[in-house]
C-alpha cells in the first residue's frame, strides 16, 4: 500500500485506494493545536461487513512538523498484523456517517425477494381461512345431524291369530288377521307414508298379500296401529300347506312371518327427504288354538332399508 509521503498542514487524504482498503486523513487546527485523524477502511475478502480503524494523534503546537507517511505505515501495519484481521469500532459523535457496504445482490433480486414472501403470506393467509371456514361448516353441519338425523320407525306385533287352524279342512276358509303398531320416535321428524303393504310367509313360501293404509302423514313421537285380515283371493293355501300347518300345530306352534312395505319420507318442517322403501320383518308363532304365542307378542321387529 502506497501512503503520500508527507502530510501537508490543512490538507486532508480521501480515498487513497488500495485493493479493497481506504484510506482516509483528516487534519486540522483548533484553538492553537492541530488535530489528525487517520481512518483506514478495509473490507475483508469473503465477508459481509466492513471493518475500520481510526488513530488520532493531538499536537500542541500548530507549527509542529507535518506527520510523516512512515508513522501511518506503522499504525496501519500494527493494526492488521494478526491475521490481517482489523478490530471493528463503532462511530460515536452526534451525526455519524453511515457506511455503505459491499451489497452482493441486485436490487431486482431483493424485489423478488420480498414480492415472493407476501405472495407466500397472502397464500397461507388464504389457507387458513379456507380451513377455518371448512372446519367451522363441517362442525355445524355435523350438530345438525346430530340433533336432527332420523331414527327408524320401530314396529311392534301384538296380535297374529289364524282361528281355523283347529279344524282339518280349515285351508277353505282360512284367515289371518294381525296388529303391528308403528312408532315414530323422532322428536322434530316427521315421517310421510305413501304406501304399506303386508305379506305374509311360511317357510319362506308366500301365502298372502294385501295393501295396508292409504298414504297418511305421521307426526313426532307418535303411534299409528297397522291392522289386516288375509282371506279369500288374498290368502292362498292349498291342501298340501295345510297339511303341513297341522304338522307344525302337532310340535306345538305354527311359525310365520308378517313382512310390512312402505314407501316413506322424512319430514323436517317444509323439507322432505328422497323416497325410502323400508321392510318390517315380525316373526309370528301361532299355538295350537292359532293364537300369537306369548314370547312373541309385542314383540320388536327388525326394520331395514332397500
Amino acid at each position: 500500500m502506497q501512503f503520500p509521503k508527507r502530510a501537508e498542514k490543512g490538507k486532508s487524504y480521501n480515498k487513497r485506494h488500495t485493493k479493497n482498503c481506504f484510506l482516509f486523513l483528516f487534519r486540522r487546527t483548533c484553538n492553537g493545536r492541530d488535530k489528525v485523524l487517520i481512518l483506514f477502511l478495509c473490507h475483508v475478502p469473503n465477508s459481509k461487513s466492513v471493518s475500520f480503524f481510526h488513530y488520532k494523534t493531538t499536537n500542541s503546537k500548530a507549527s509542529s512538523p507535518s506527520i510523516h507517511s512512515s508513522t501511518i505505515s506503522s499504525i496501519a501495519q500494527t493494526k492488521m498484523r494478526n491475521n490481517d484481521h482489523i478490530p471493528v469500532h463503532h462511530v460515536h459523535g452526534p451525526n455519524p456517517k453511515p457506511m455503505k457496504l459491499n451489497r452482493h445482490h441486485s436490487v431486482r433480486y431483493y424485489v423478488h425477494r420480498v414480492h415472493e414472501s407476501l405472495t407466500t403470506r397472502v397464500s397461507k393467509m388464504i389457507c387458513a381461512t379456507f380451513l377455518g371456514l371448512l372446519l367451522i361448516v363441517g362442525l355445524i353441519t355435523f350438530i345438525l345431524w346430530l340433533s336432527l338425523r332420523p331414527h327408524r320407525p320401530r314396529f311392534h306385533i301384538h296380535e297374529f291369530n289364524m282361528p281355523g287352524l283347529t279344524q282339518n279342512s280349515g285351508f277353505i276358509n282360512a284367515v289371518i288377521a294381525f296388529a303391528v303398531s308403528a312408532r315414530n320416535s323422532n322428536q322434530n321428524i316427521g315421517i310421510n307414508y305413501e304406501s304399506m303393504e303386508g305379506a305374509v310367509f311360511y317357510r319362506d313360501q308366500k301365502i298372502g298379500y294385501m295393501p295396508l293404509l292409504f298414504p297418511f302423514y305421521q307426526e313426532p313421537k307418535n303411534t299409528t296401529e297397522v291392522g289386516g285380515e288375509l282371506s279369500g283371493a288374498s290368502l292362498t293355501v292349498s291342501s298340501e300347506r295345510w297339511s303341513e300347518f297341522q304338522s307344525d300345530r302337532a310340535d306345538g306352534s305354527v311359525v310365520f312371518r308378517l313382512e310390512l312395505t312402505s314407501v316413506i319420507r322424512f319430514k323436517i318442517s317444509s323439507w322432505e327427504s328422497k323416497r325410502h322403501t323400508m321392510h318390517a320383518n315380525c316373526d309370528a308363532g301361532v299355538g295350537p288354538d292359532g293364537s300369537l304365542l306369548t314370547n312373541f307378542k309385542d314383540k320388536r321387529c327388525p326394520v331395514y332399508f332397500s
